[in-house]
């Protein structure tokens, strides 16, 4: 099956469903989604910049770009849920995001 936006939502909300991670309240749900964005950014780091901890083992760039891809997608997958939760269609998202950056930047009338 040809995979979506639409269609890995309602695969990931039963996904959920069958763990029993779905229950949890959208205020909860954000806490999750930061924790995911804190992942997403030290995966960016370490792309970026590196890390100089003893903890951490030497990757390939090739890991760090799988790692990276991970981590996107385990904030996709939160935003996913959240839109489930609220019933919204995660497609509109695309939309609106592009009406709201072309209405705050469209040309002045006076240039």
């Amino acid at each position: 099956m040809p995979m979506n936006l639409t269609s890995h939502q309602q695969w990931l909300a039963d996904f959920y469903k069958r763990r029993h991670w779905y229950q949890y309240s959208p205020f909860i749900r954000i806490n999750f989604l930061t924790e995911e964005v804190g992942e997403l950014s030290r995966a960016v780091r370490a792309l970026e910049i590196g890390r100089d901890h003893p903890g951490d083992p030497q990757t390939s760039q090739k890991a760090k770009y799988a790692n990276l891809t991970e981590e996107l997608a385990d904030v996709l997958d939160q935003v996913l849920i959240l839109c489930d939760k609220y019933q919204i269609d995660p497609t509109t998202l695309l939309s609106a995001s592009r009406t709201k950056l072309q209405h705050r930047f469209a040309p002045s009338q006076s240039e």
